[in-house]
């Protein structure tokens, strides 16, 4: 007798899409995480440290008042160090997907040691990600992001994302482009990309085996995001390494079990 398993809804809309959009699942760490981001950064500025998730989402809007392009980076990296340094980051940066990633990925995750942020400033050019895959430089398709707005992020504020059936004729056709630059390549799809629109306290799962990336910012205000790499723990990996870019962040017990069991006299 067979049995069918019938994909969710969520799982047709990530197959069909490459991402889905949804609340986070903790209200809790995505406070948390907004308001500990503001804290960080104003303390680094100078500032009196927001009260409260609206005022420190403000906070991060309107950063580009306070940092100059030729300081960003080095402010940016000192904000996630901070926070990469306070062991409560992943667990809450986990808790915001969970239940979409056990939909999607599977129940034994390996996630990201260090979360990755993302500060773009109105009108600058210097923080720039070109259209890419992350598959392209080594990264295993087995593995998803989740991509989280500290603010609202939309039109040239927000990233693109080049929808499958569009990146299968794209692939298809890559080695047409072969040493093109990465400018010429947006150019060829730029009409076929999604621009996904995400307020703060949602979050983003999305196929980092398709391509995808970002514009100048137009908007007026700052964009802020994190982002971070899961996948399951024993899919295959690429050249980021179980141990070494990946940490198991959920084993089960038979997993666990099975990890450390020695035969008897093989111990």
């Amino acid at each position: 007798m067979g049995f069918e398993i019938r994909p969710s809804a969520l799982m047709q809309e990530y197959e069909s899409q490459g991402y889905v959009i949804r609340d986070v699942a903790d209200q809790d760490a995505h406070r948390w995480i907004v308001e500990k981001s503001a804290s960080v950064a104003a303390n680094l500025l100078g500032d009196v440290a927001p009260i409260g998730t609206s005022d420190s989402g403000n906070y991060l809007n309107a950063v580009h008042k306070k940092v100059q392009t030729t300081s960003l980076n080095d402010f940016r990296l000192k904000v996630i160090q901070t926070l990469n340094d306070s062991p409560e980051l992943r667990m809450a940066y986990f808790a915001l997907a969970r239940p979409i990633l056990e939909e999607i990925v599977g129940n034994e995750l390996a996630m990201q040691q260090r979360v990755n942020l993302s500060i773009q400033l109105p009108g600058d050019t210097s923080s720039l990600l070109a259209v890419h895959a992350d598959t392209w430089s080594g990264d295993s398709p087995y593995e998803v992001v989740v991509w989280l707005p500290l603010v609202d992020c939309y039109r040239t504020k927000a990233m693109y994302l080049l929808p499958p059936a569009r990146a299968a004729d794209f692939d298809a056709n890559f080695s047409q482009l072969a040493g093109s630059s990465s400018e010429s390549i947006f150019s060829a799809i730029q009409d076929q990309v999604n621009w996904l629109e995400i307020r703060s306290g949602q979050v983003l799962v999305f196929d980092q085996s398709l391509p995808h990336g970002n514009r100048v910012n137009e908007e007026s205000e700052t964009r802020w995001s994190m982002n971070c790499r899961f996948k399951g723990v024993f899919t295959p990996y690429g050249d980021k390494r179980l141990g070494e870019f990946f940490e198991p962040i959920v084993l089960r017990p038979a997993t666990r079990r099975g990890m450390t069991y020695r035969l008897p006299g093989k111990r």
